[in-house]
């Protein structure tokens, strides 16, 4: 038995705002959407997320996350500059000491993403 992917779902009150931020921000693209459920599936290269409208299915009380969603890339520079201007920073790229140069910013919903490169030794 063995795991095949992980694909996250944000949840978000305002779905199309979301669907944008993503799109627009950071390049994914709509691969399904059902405005009667209040969902998308949104790709990008290798990553995939879904996106949902809080359900009866849970205790949903606000839009909240307690961690960060880390995006790996094999150009964290050129991701930086795409995006440094379109979303707010939570902090700007530098390199750390366990080998990574990264940067974080906030999507519309308040959920950190990070982006980071494995940097050579």
């Amino acid at each position: 038995m063995k795991l095949t992917s992980l694909r996250p779902v944000l949840w978000t009150e305002n779905i199309n705002k979301t669907i944008s931020f993503y799109v627009d921000v950071l390049g994914f693209i709509i691969s399904e959407k059902n405005d009667d459920w209040g969902w998308a599936s949104l790709d990008r290269d290798n990553v995939a997320i879904m996106l949902a409208k809080p359900n009866g299915h849970s205790s949903h009380t606000k839009i909240s996350f307690t961690g960060s969603f880390y995006f790996n890339t094999d150009d964290v520079e050129a991701f930086w500059l795409a995006v440094k201007d379109k979303a707010p920073i939570c902090y700007s790229i530098e390199t750390f000491e366990w080998g990574m140069r990264e940067f974080a910013i906030y999507d519309n919903n308040g959920y950190i993403l990070q982006i980071g490169q494995q940097v050579a030794e």
